[in-house]
């Protein structure tokens, strides 16, 4: 039995080619109940549109390739499924490739997605090498998400605002009553941005003699190595802030190996608000990095692009928001803040 065609729709709906092709392709020109009436009829036939036909009369795939600095970060999960569900509400389809492999392979991800005639490109975090990046956005509409870097011409960033997450998980720990906190800072431009934040922030408090600033590389092995640098120091902090929550989970080991107990000893805050920070046995304070937002602009930022190429590049940075759970509490001997 053969396929149904978009002449059949249009027999069954009632209506011409050219009206379902406009259906299809998501038009806002045609009456609701025209439209109607073709997904309908697409429905009871069981349609489904040729997409290598399609794609050469639109000179479009209708396809997008997202490129992820490393498929292990759990943060990009929630802006994935952000970024997924406005591009497929548009009528487009992700190829996800991971930049980790991309490295260890030393392929260019990026050039087998211009050679794949991808509608636009979208790479989410730090890549090892913007100048694959540029060349890249060179030849199709590119967006850079979840990370400020790196900054090129027509090249629209989308992220989350780290130096105002970072001051909120600072001034969560200050208001229990911590002055010795410490932070386990992170690679790259939003490493840089949350330390310096942190910093910031302690310095504004009249805390800058008692910051401490360990530096980690964004792993749960990092976090535990850096904690134990810090419990280890002639007075300890009776407060971490980890860069991550990946991080966040190897300072909770380092602690708990220690013999303290978080938080009655050691009061910890990630950053992310990953589905780990979430599991009841860690139940992490951690800054919420609108993940899902970020990704939904990023998708937006695409599709604008799609359209206006020669737009100017805009930075749209995301409001981020404190989770507090049972990872944080005020300081040893000191009683809890007044409600």
């Amino acid at each position: 039995m053969k396929p149904p065609t978009i002449r059949d729709v249009a027999e069954r709906a009632g209506v011409s080619k050219s009206l379902v092709s406009l259906v299809l392709r998501g038009s806002e020109q045609v009456r609701p109940e025209k439209r109607q009436a073709v997904l309908t009829a697409v429905e009871e036939l069981g349609y489904r549109p040729n997409a290598a036909a399609r794609s050469l009369s639109e000179r479009r795939t209708r396809t997008v390739g997202v490129l992820l600095n490393d498929m292990r970060n759990p943060w990009f999960v929630d802006l994935l499924d952000g970024l997924h569900a406005r591009l497929y509400d548009s009528g487009l389809h992700v190829l996800l490739a991971d930049g980790h492999l991309n490295r260890r392979l030393g392929e260019d991800l990026t050039h087998t997605f211009t050679e794949l005639r991808v509608d636009g490109l979208v790479a989410v975090g730090t890549l090892q090498d913007p100048g694959v990046l540029r060349t890249a956005a060179a030849r199709v509409p590119t967006v850079v998400a979840g990370t400020r870097e790196p900054d090129l011409p027509a090249v629209d960033i989308v992220a989350g605002d780290d130096g105002l997450g970072a001051r909120l998980a600072t001034e969560h720990l200050i208001a229990l009553g911590h002055r010795r906190i410490a932070h386990i800072a992170g690679r790259g431009a939003i490493g840089e941005l949350r330390r310096r934040s942190f910093e910031t922030t302690m310095r504004e408090h009249g805390l800058a003699g008692s910051a401490v600033v360990e530096q980690g590389d964004l792993t749960e092995e990092g976090g535990y190595r850096a904690t134990v640098r810090l419990l280890n120091r002639p007075q300890r902090p009776t407060a971490v802030f980890a860069v991550n929550d990946v991080t966040c989970v190897g300072a909770l080991s380092a602690a708990e190996e220690t013999g303290l107990v978080v938080p009655r000893d050691l009061s910890l805050v990630g950053y992310d608000n990953t589905y780990l920070s979430q599991l009841r046995h860690l139940w992490l304070t951690t800054v919420d990095n609108a993940g899902h937002d970020v990704g939904r602009r990023a998708a937006q930022h695409l599709l604008d692009r799609i359209a206006d190429p020669g737009r100017p590049a805009r930075v749209d940075l995301a409001a981020p928001s404190l989770e507090v759970r049972g990872s944080t509490a005020p300081p040893p001997g000191l009683s809890p803040p007044p409600s």
